[in-house]
């Protein structure tokens, strides 16, 4: 039977994306054009910021000062968990070397990236859980050179939280400039002389149109935009808590898709019954962001079956997938399509973007249909060595030789052929079909 939406969305993830591109390419080209002036001009007159771009050890010293012992080591809490995560995934690949024929050997060898950009939004909120994602998972890759670059929070600068974070990650340079004026920042190499060979971190749709604009000059982790939370909930749920937890996301911003998906009518109806005094309850701007969100990106479905409702949302591929029902495990082993997963009531995506410890940059817009988050694979290399005997030569040559000249390639096949000339001399070995 049809899915019932008790709630339909009026815009989609990929809402106004043709405007968005349209401004993110100008401002790229400019940029491109005018190097540091046209960063710097930019940080005037849409942040109206004209302090430092580079942060001097001095300044980094003086935020720390700022920041409270208590959110110092709330701060390391974070870190030593996004630490331990991150180096779980480091220790699960390696290099290896196999021999796969007589005297044939290939492997592959893991090369961390040597400059890594890592943007962390600044704006709005103080994303400090941003910085520790990022930076402690290049620095965990081993990555040479990190530059981190974050919007001012305000005229006076950066949040010193932020600069703090940063810092104690091992951020090795700090740039303040926000949007796309910091993302070309670090894909041009400005203010640093060194060209980031990939960018990393969430943003808004211009911080996400920019890295997917910059994509081939530089790598990027996903094209990760305004965030997204479904809830999949059965009639156990507690819907004072579902409604709560697709608040957390929706305060993000008014781009921000929530989206609800239920087997039993009663509780999605309970879940909306609630979602209007939480987000009435928020203070500004977070109030308005939620309200805005909810409005024009919320959804409610109702499924008839378990089946269904786990179909529904592999469709959806949320960015955060949380699952509230009787049967938890069995939508664990069923779901294929989400950025990260978030089992059971007890578990909330808030834990995740801040401190439990996998990553909370993750694929949004549908892209969980093809990748996951950010791990530190995607600031390493893994490249492919190989290596062979002569005599191993009498074989693959041969073949790979008669293989090129089946494909009309013949300056391939005598690449083969002279190495065979050479060390297999007066022997007849068929190089041709």
């Amino acid at each position: 039977m049809p899915v019932t939406y008790l709630k339909k969305a009026q815009k989609t993830p990929q809402s106004g994306s043709e405007e968005t591109s349209r401004i993110v390419r100008a401002m790229l080209q400019k940029i491109e054009a005018g190097r540091e002036q046209a960063a710097i001009q930019y940080g005037k007159d849409l942040d109206k910021y004209e302090g430092d771009i580079v942060l001097s050890k001095e300044r980094i010293e003086a935020a720390a000062d700022t920041v409270s012992e208590q959110l110092k080591a709330d701060i390391q809490f974070s870190i030593d968990r996004v630490r331990k995560f991150a180096q779980a995934q480091r220790d699960s690949i390696q290099s290896f070397e196999t021999e796969l024929s007589p005297g044939l050997w290939a492997g592959q060898k893991l090369i961390p990236i040597d400059v890594a950009g890592c943007y962390v939004p600044g704006g709005r909120y103080s994303h400090v859980a941003s910085a520790i994602m990022s930076i402690v998972t290049a620095k965990v890759a081993g990555v040479e050179h990190i530059v981190a670059c974050t919007a001012p929070h305000d005229q006076s600068g950066a949040s010193p939280a932020i600069v703090y974070a940063m810092s104690v990650c091992g951020a090795d340079t700090i740039l303040v400039l926000g949007g796309v004026q910091g993302i070309a920042a670090m894909a041009y190499g400005l203010f640093t002389g060194r060209a980031a060979k990939v960018l990393v971190g969430p943003g808004n749709r211009f911080v996400a149109e920019a890295k997917r604009q910059l994509f081939g000059q530089c790598g990027m982790d996903m094209v990760a935009g305004p965030t997204e939370i479904a809830v999949i909930a059965d009639g156990s749920a507690d819907a004072a808590i579902v409604a709560q937890d697709l608040v957390s996301q929706g305060e993000h911003g008014p781009d921000s898709p929530c989206w609800l998906i239920s087997t039993s009518r009663q509780l999605a109806e309970d879940v909306l019954g609630h979602m209007d005094g939480l987000i009435a309850d928020l203070p500004e701007p977070n109030r308005d962001a939620a309200t805005v969100g909810w409005r024009d990106y919320g959804e409610v479905v109702v499924c008839d079956t378990r089946d269904e409702a786990a179909t529904v949302s592999d469709q959806y591929a949320a960015e955060h997938l949380e699952v509230q029902t009787g049967e938890n495990e069995w939508y664990a082993q069923r779901l294929r399509n989400y950025g990260s997963l978030f089992v059971g009531e007890e578990t909330t995506v808030t834990y995740g973007d801040k401190c439990s410890g996998p990553n909370h940059i993750l694929p949004t817009k549908g892209a969980a249909h093809y990748t996951g988050g950010l791990s530190v694979h995607k600031f390493i290399k893994v490249v492919t060595t190989q290596r062979m005997t002569r005599e191993a030569n009498r074989e693959v040559g041969a073949a790979a030789a008669r293989i090129s000249r089946l494909e009309g390639m013949e300056a391939h096949a005598r690449a083969g052929d002279v190495r065979l000339r050479k060390y297999f001399p007066g022997e007849d070995i068929k190089t041709s079909v």
